[in-house]
């Protein structure tokens, strides 16, 4: 058995993006002994993720970062007001009010989370998440290349190379975690099963600087959608035109033929940005033009071993519902506080086999619906006659859909119709909200949840194991409105409860010290004052139940009533604690 003097670190994080910088944060954070390397000189080159959630806000706010991301971020007030258009300037077809700021669904998104969503891109995000993980201990290593690993049962031992130098060197660790991207080296070592298919279609992103505030000021929005009659345009079927920053900076999505990639030139660049924009004289800066594949691939399996993947490297999609750097956040969170308790003996080994189990399905069903979203444009190019390579089809369409008539009316309906089947991409809170983990990590308490509205378009707060914690306002001994979310993560476990079952928190204290654990009791109305009687509606259990919290938010047991005494509330935490930490109770 390798001594931990034998270590180099606990964690070697590969990669520095969504994935990558947030387990070194929160593995900092945690204060497991981290070190991240990415074989770039530098950070995110370009905005690529943006659309930043509401869950993955709450991980923020509980790494204590929120507020950069606000700071650095544009607020949901100038990001919804989505367009369609056959070019910027050209004529109108609908807008749609998305990312939870229609007026139908503000109060939706506020009563579900404490935080709201923004719209921070990868250029921005990045260095928040590194400078804090550094600020916290981890070791950042730029211009680092991995070329190859090894693990065996007591660790991992990766080969780095030094860009700059060449030099070659190893790195010690008990775990590895491979958070490198689409093309992850780290997943096709391991021989992760993908399922899925990988390049569907192509499509290139156009980086420029352009002041638009006169065509958008009116209708600020992160998407300008530019439907082009007849194009072909891979497979997407029209041009988007993204913010980056209110509105000087902006990235084009244009689709290729992707069996012939196209050179692509400032100058072809140019044309692309002009001619979608509408404006032919507009004063355009290229910053940069890549092309990309859209693929529709996740893997089954997220780890072998001692090694972990996360991020693009395991779930590998189009960008359509935001759902890209948001749910490689959550993948971290999911799995840095179980490494942080194996690490720190706190938890069994097999407590990291759930990772798989919670975060696999997860990786699925954000791939399969950011491919349905992308598909689900075709009832739009229908109703638009923008498929078919029919030049005038967008004209005819339109032209249809502005007549008094039957005809008229029948267009009109079909276009509404269409536009409305996109709230499952720009409005699909429960997407973001509903993910649900079922693992050894989680113990079931026999009771069936009740779905009695779509899934997919509206959240569904529960406090049934293995379902997020609930938001609800309190009050604490200040005055301040806080969230229930604030009384726990921070790496710790949490036990709930309230004023008439103070015996719980009397159990956690005793286990905390029993089990040499991060374990800590809440009481409602002693630790805040439930003041607007929120969480008595939202909590599912008597005053006197408890809930057992995992440090990512999650319920991982629940008693709806009470313990007859300390005693018994001991007892039975205990027994729920070593279910969880796959550990053997004492």
């Amino acid at each position: 058995m390798s001594l931990p003097e034998s270590y180099d670190t606990d964690v070697l994080v590969v990669g520095s993006g969504p994935a990558g910088g947030s387990a070194a944060l929160m593995l900092a954070t945690y204060g497991v002994r981290t070190q991240l390397v990415t074989k770039y000189g530098w950070l995110a080159d370009t905005p690529r993720a943006h659309i930043t959630n509401q869950r993955a806000m709450e991980v923020f706010r509980d790494l204590g970062i929120e507020q950069e991301a606000l700071e650095k971020g544009t607020p949901s007030s100038l990001m919804g007001d989505t367009v369609f258009a056959t070019s910027l300037l050209g004529e109108e077809i609908a807008r749609l009010r998305t990312w939870g700021t229609g007026d139908e669904s503000l109060t939706e998104y506020a009563a579900q989370s404490p935080c709201g969503m923004i719209d921070l891109p990868q250029t921005y995000l990045e260095p928040i998440l590194l400078a804090n993980a550094a600020k916290r201990g981890a070791v950042v290593r730029l211009n680092t290349e991995l070329i190859d690993f090894e693990q065996d049962a007591d660790g991992v031992t990766a080969r780095l190379r030094d860009r700059p130098g060449g030099s070659e060197y190893t790195v010690r660790a008990r775990y590895m975690i491979g958070a490198d991207g689409g093309r992850s080296l780290v997943a096709d070592k391991l021989g992760l099963p993908m399922e899925g298919q990988m390049g569907k279609a192509g499509s290139m992103n156009i980086v420029f600087r352009a002041d638009l505030a006169q065509y958008v000021e009116h209708r600020p929005s992160v998407l300008y959608w530019i439907m082009r009659p007849g194009a072909d345009v891979g497979g997407i079927g029209m041009g988007l035109l993204r913010m980056v920053r209110p509105w000087n900076e902006w990235l084009i999505v244009w689709g290729y033929d992707i069996d012939n990639p196209p050179a692509l030139t400032d100058e072809a660049a140019e044309a692309i940005v002009r001619d979608l924009v509408g404006d032919d004289d507009l004063d355009v800066q290229i910053d940069n033009a890549s092309l990309w594949t859209v693929n529709h691939a996740y893997a089954a399996r997220l780890s072998v071993g001692r090694v972990f993947c996360a991020g693009d490297a395991v779930h590998r999609h189009p960008p359509s519902n935001g759902l890209g750097s948001n749910t490689s956040v959550q993948d971290s969170y999911n799995l840095a506080w179980k490494l942080a308790a194996v690490i720190n003996g706190q938890a069994g080994p097999e407590l990291l086999d759930t990772y798989t189990d919670e975060r696999a399905p997860v990786a699925r069903q954000i791939v399969e619906r950011a491919n349905l979203s992308r598909d689900q444009f075709l009832p739009l190019f229908e109703a638009l006659g923008v498929v078919g390579g029919d030049e005038e089809g967008i004209t005819k369409a339109l032209h249809a859909a502005r007549q008094p008539d039957a005809e008229g009316a029948k267009k009109r309906r079909a276009i509404r119709e269409a536009i409305e089947l996109k709230h499952y991409e720009f409005n699909a809170h429960g997407v973001e909200h509903n993910q649900r983990y079922e693992s050894a990590a989680v113990i079931p308490d026999g009771t069936v949840e009740t779905i009695s509205r779509d899934d997919e378009l509206f959240g569904r707060p529960t406090s049934r194991p293995g379902a997020k914690l609930p938001h609800a306002w309190l009050v604490d001994p200040h005055g301040k409105r806080i969230s229930t979310l604030d009384l726990v993560g921070g790496g710790k476990f949490s036990v709930l409860t309230g004023l008439s079952g103070t015996q719980w928190a009397d159990a956690a204290h005793t286990l905390a010290q029993e089990l040499d654990l991060d374990l800590r009791g809440v009481v409602i109305d002693r630790d805040a004052h439930d003041a607007y009687g929120e969480w008595a509606r939202r909590a599912e259990i008597d005053e006197d139940g408890a809930l057992l919290i995992r440090p990512d938010g999650y319920v991982a047991w629940r008693r709806p009533s009470g313990a007859s005494d300390t005693a018994e509330a001991t007892r039975l935490l205990r027994k729920a604690l070593a279910t969880v930490l796959r550990r053997s109770a004492p």
